[in-house]
């Protein structure tokens, strides 16, 4: 934990900046609210969207910790129990089978079963991944700081939101179980500070159950019932004062002057 520095917000009120906030103010951190331009205090440390972040991250000397786009589609099967691909748009409309397709960082489109190629929408060429199609029984979200899961929370259940906290739930000792095994296989692909999604497979294979869903950065992911102050230890260190970034970390932080994969 840190009693220095500041939060700073995105302008955009979430329910997760707030719970951010008050867990901030609780162990004596100033928190800002940005306006239209960064403030220009320097030991910043940031939650709220990229296209924000891009624009005020060189103003606040804000390092933003993010997993290589191609993290997911490298990783064993045995971890993902799906087929993976990282692909490009372009690429992807010429699928003619049903494929779950989504952008690997921002939301520029809805990640969704697409039954072809020819539904994902229109927009520019952009990378992607194209994966199998599975269904989720159930989802978490673990906030992952060096190797070890702080605090997590199941977000959907048959895809439909269902928050609750991972600290007590009846699946709690096998969702550990599996991102520690991950964890220790896969970790030096992530940076030290990461949300890791994993879930509950509703048709497994036999003896496996749990898969991994996807990786994103934690400066910009939704808390859900995952408790608040475990969850900003993971989030000031995914974004916090370039000065204090870690060597292994500079190879997952992203360039600020436009939105080029950290890889």
């Amino acid at each position: 934990m840190t009693k220095q520095g500041f939060l700073a917000l995105a302008p955009q009120y979430t329910t997760t900046s707030e719970l951010l906030s008050a867990a901030a103010r609780r162990r004596g951190m100033e928190v800002e609210v940005l306006g239209v331009a960064a403030t220009e205090r320097r030991g910043a440390h940031y939650y709220g969207g990229p296209g924000f972040a891009a624009r005020v991250a060189d103003d606040l000397g804000v390092a933003l910790l993010e997993p290589f786009d191609d993290w997911l589609a490298a990783l064993p099967y045995e971890y993902t129990r799906r087929h993976i691909a990282m692909s490009t748009l372009s690429q992807a409309r010429r699928l003619s089978r049903s494929a779950f397709v989504k952008p690997p960082r921002e939301k520029s489109f809805p990640a969704a079963v697409y039954p072809t190629g020819a539904h994902l929408p229109p927009g520019p060429d952009a990378p992607v991944l194209i994966s199998d199609v599975v269904t989720w029984a159930a989802e978490f979200r673990l906030y992952v700081l060096d190797g070890e899961v702080r605090t997590g929370s199941q977000y959907t259940t048959f895809g439909l939101l269902d928050a609750e906290p991972l600290e007590g739930h009846r699946h709690e000792a096998a969702v550990r179980a599996f991102a520690a095994e991950l964890l220790s296989a896969c970790e030096d692909g992530l940076p030290s500070a990461a949300v890791v999604d994993v879930g509950l497979l509703a048709t497994p294979e036999p003896g496996a159950e749990w898969a991994v869903v996807e990786a994103n950065m934690a400066w910009f992911s939704n808390c859900y019932a995952a408790d608040p102050d475990r969850a900003l230890d993971v989030v000031l260190r995914s974004a916090g004062p370039r000065t204090a970034l870690a060597d292994r970390d500079r190879r997952f932080c992203r360039p600020t002057e436009d939105a080029a994969p950290a890889g």
